[in-house]
């Protein structure tokens, strides 16, 4: 039997502040070869994630339980499984990917009354919580779960589709995030991550708006020298505190 890795006790604190975050979007990785991404990428990467998707909630049909399992036998970095399903269906997605070796669990706030109810589900099985937004939904509805999760999550393309260019409310979203962030005291407790229409040009965008991480696609597993291409990531500055 194969015996499955996990990050480190304490891994979300210990992810790096002074720089943006590469998450891996294994959605952008050679899917007949999975475990040869993986390895190939891990130097690189921050975290993974696997983007969840019930053919409902998002247009497409995306990864289940037994890949994640899979894969948590061929790496210790955290996998972050973001959850592109209908609320009838998210706690048991919650239990299943818990059980395969999630370290993060991130919802979409669209899921409506459940929201409540997955988020403690997500803590009392040992996961990381998270909240997701549409780029079609107000920012101010993530109000109500700012005290119970780590991670918030604004898509800049449409829900479940490849390939499209970032919404021009992208990056005034972020700000908007990062400012109800302050507000209610959990900037730094909290990562903002962005998602969607990511690219060389986007990217430093993002990241001045203020983006804490980016979920990469082909940018990182398409890069011809990943080594320079996380050099470059690591690089771009930081966004310019304003009050």
């Amino acid at each position: 039997m194969t015996l499955a890795q996990k990050p480190a006790a304490g891994w979300l604190e210990a992810l790096p502040r002074s720089r943006i975050l590469g998450e891996y979007s294994l959605w952008s990785a050679d899917l007949a070869n999975l475990e040869q991404d993986l390895r190939r990428t891990e130097a690189h990467a921050d975290l993974y994630h696997a983007d969840v998707a019930d053919g409902r909630f998002a247009p497409s049909f995306l990864f289940f339980p037994d890949q994640v399992a899979r894969l948590r036998t061929v790496t210790s970095k955290p996998l972050h499984v973001h959850l592109m399903v209908e609320g009838d269906i998210v706690l048991s997605q919650i239990r299943q990917f818990a059980e395969a070796g999630a370290d993060l669990v991130t919802i979409h706030a669209e899921n409506g009354a459940v929201v409540d109810d997955a988020l403690d589900l997500i803590r009392d099985l040992g996961c990381a919580a998270g909240v997701v937004l549409r780029v079609e939904t107000p920012i101010d509805a993530l109000r109500p779960w700012l005290d119970r999760v780590a991670f918030v999550t604004l898509l800049g393309t449409a829900i479940g589709v490849k390939g499209q260019g970032l919404s021009e409310t992208a990056c005034p979203r972020l700000k908007a995030a990062r400012a109800l962030l302050r507000e209610a005291g959990r900037d730094t407790a909290i990562r903002l991550a962005a998602d969607g229409g990511i690219r060389d040009t986007t990217v430093p965008l993002l990241r001045a708006a203020g983006a804490d991480t980016v979920v990469l696609g082909s940018l990182a597993f398409g890069a011809p020298d990943l080594a320079s291409r996380t050099a470059w990531l690591h690089g771009l500055p930081a966004p310019v505190r304003t009050e």
